[in-house]
């Protein structure tokens, strides 16, 4: 009998499942959007409820479409953005929202709200937070959690259960809350080489009470360990068998990560590319770097501690640029008329203005802050600058500002690889999937300004084929996750740099640091009023 798995990737704006042999090969996906609230500046929510019902969505189109048995399909794997879920009793969803609307139960893992909260648990010095290059961020469970508790007492004092997004799936699909060491390390300061939480830094922050009353009871087992089997009720929505097993969750990086790491892990960045982009290093030796997020053991590769960089705003900032441009709505009617997305469009005319000015962008350049840095800097306070602005509103000026969002990027990119480097971390080359693979323009200035090889998957949903390997391991069909990724994970196009251009990008690197001590010296002369 031929045996199939299902991988489910739950991002920022869409619920995805794409059905995989034991080949890796994508037989189907569906796709379904699912809803984000706005309350507040700076809030993004949720709702659990919401995204269930579009995951059984995609998941009965995905196996209607590939045409195969749900008698053959033995394992499916779940990931998801590191959003944070509250249920109460009976597992109902409970708000977190100042709306109060119980639909709204999910904090975003965008979401700001808790920036004071990550200052007041970093200011404890715990020793848990080497484990998080040094600092929390507003982005984890902890802060979201201790701003529940304090702005939302009552609400808080109804959950019963808090979850990872990725954990919230596999509890619903089995009944048991079973966590993962990945999101648990990643994103909640659990010491997994230790096997225990951070109970020090529980306790100074007021939160020991997660632990002891249950909020987040379950066992943490490794990634790609079976969770259980499906439910009846989980069967009958999800359009599967009860026989399907369920393996434990995985972020959506990490599972992006797995897929596309390759045969040399620790001299290789994984980047996940999306609404913000995520770094993935491997080492076998413990190994701390300011402002990068770990170590963690076993986060996502059995075996390797976990260095986790990342850039807050990636693909969404290239579309903020290009949103908020005076020539949107003529380029989105041209990009309707002619068939070709925006991206092609202003590929185009970047690629028409270098022919005509090699050094197109010798004077204009972009700190892309615009929702702070989440590595190396760590500072979700910073915000994007721009220098060389003209009163321009035609589809030039938009094309430039266009390829400095691009560079932006692709810069912050060689400062983490580069602070890796200073504290004993040598990256080589880097493997690549998300959005911004399929932009020739992006791919181009990461592999030119990084000076690093860029490879990508032979799988452009690399993210669900990672979700599938952890079916495909906790079903028994691999024996390992190694053996998974070995097996299902093949290799695409690569990508060589321009070392023609090393210096002219040597250069721009150079005027992008300066610009954040320039933004630093800013906010200093202005605190002295």
């Amino acid at each position: 009998m031929s045996k199939y798995f299902i991988g489910v990737d739950v991002g920022s704006g869409s619920a995805r499942a794409g059905v995989f042999n034991v080949l890796g090969e994508k037989l189907a996906l569906a796709v379904s959007p699912i809803m984000q609230f706005r309350p507040k500046t700076d809030f993004v929510e949720q709702s659990s409820t919401d995204i269930w019902l579009q995951v059984c969505n995609v998941v009965k189109r995905a196996v209607a479409e590939s045409k195969v048995s749900v008698d053959h399909i033995v394992g499916i794997g779940f990931d998801a953005t590191c959003s944070l879920v509250a249920l109460g009793a009976d597992d109902q969803p409970i708000s977190i929202s100042p709306s109060l609307l119980n639909n709204q139960n999910i904090i975003m893992w965008m979401d700001h709200r808790a920036i004071e909260e990550a200052k007041e648990i970093n200011a404890t010095g715990d020793e848990a937070l080497k484990y998080v290059g040094g600092e929390v961020s507003p982005e984890m469970e902890l802060p979201k959690i201790l701003w529940i508790k304090k702005y939302l007492p009552q609400q808080y004092q109804k959950i019963t259960k808090f979850f990872d997004l990725a954990d919230f799936l596999v509890y619903r699909s089995t009944s048991l809350p079973i966590r993962s060491v990945c999101t648990k390390s990643c994103k909640w300061n659990y010491l997994a080489h230790k096997n225990q939480w951070a109970n020090s830094l529980l306790e100074k922050i007021d939160l020991k009470d997660i632990v002891e009353e249950g909020k987040v009871e379950g066992p943490i087992y490794d990634i790609g360990t079976a969770a259980g089997n499906l439910t009846e009720k989980a069967a009958v929505e999800l359009g599967l068998t009860i026989n399907t097993i369920v393996s434990t969750g995985i972020i959506d990086a990490h599972a992006g990560g797995l897929a596309i790491i390759g045969d040399d892990p620790e001299s290789t960045l994984a980047i996940i590319g999306g609404t913000s982009s995520c770094h993935m290093a491997v080492v076998k030796k413990e190994l701390f770097v300011p402002g990068i997020w770990g170590p963690y053991w076993g986060a996502m590769l059995p075996g390797y501690w976990l260095l986790e960089g990342g850039q807050s705003a990636a693909g969404s900032l290239i579309d903020h640029i290009i949103k908020n441009s005076a020539q949107y709505p003529a380029l989105r009617q041209r990009s309707e008329l002619e068939g070709r997305t925006v991206y092609e469009i202003l590929n185009g005319k970047v690629a028409e203005l270098e022919a005509n000015n090699p050094a197109l962008m010798m004077n204009f350049h972009m700190l892309g802050y615009h929702h702070g840095n989440r590595s190396p800097r760590a500072d979700s306070t910073l915000k994007g600058m721009v220098s060389g602005l003209s009163l321009n509103e035609d589809l030039d000026e938009l094309a430039i500002h266009y390829l400095a969002g691009i560079q932006s990027v692709a810069f912050g990119t060689r400062h983490i690889i580069e602070t890796m480097a200073q504290n004993g971390h040598q990256i080589t080359q880097i493997n690549m999937c998300g959005g911004g693979t399929k932009n020739p323009l992006w791919l181009r200035e990461h592999a030119n300004i990084t000076g690093c090889e860029v490879v990508l998957s032979k799988e452009p949903e690399a993210v669900l084929l990672g979700a599938a390997m952890l079916g495909a391991t906790a079903s028994s069909f691999y024996t390992s996750l190694e053996s998974a990724i070995k097996n299902m994970s093949s290799e695409g196009k690569r990508i060589l740099p321009n070392v023609d251009k090393t210096k002219f990008y040597n250069a721009k690197y150079q005027v992008f640091l300066e610009m954040y001590e320039d933004q630093i010296k800013y906010q200093n002369m202005m605190t002295k009023i």
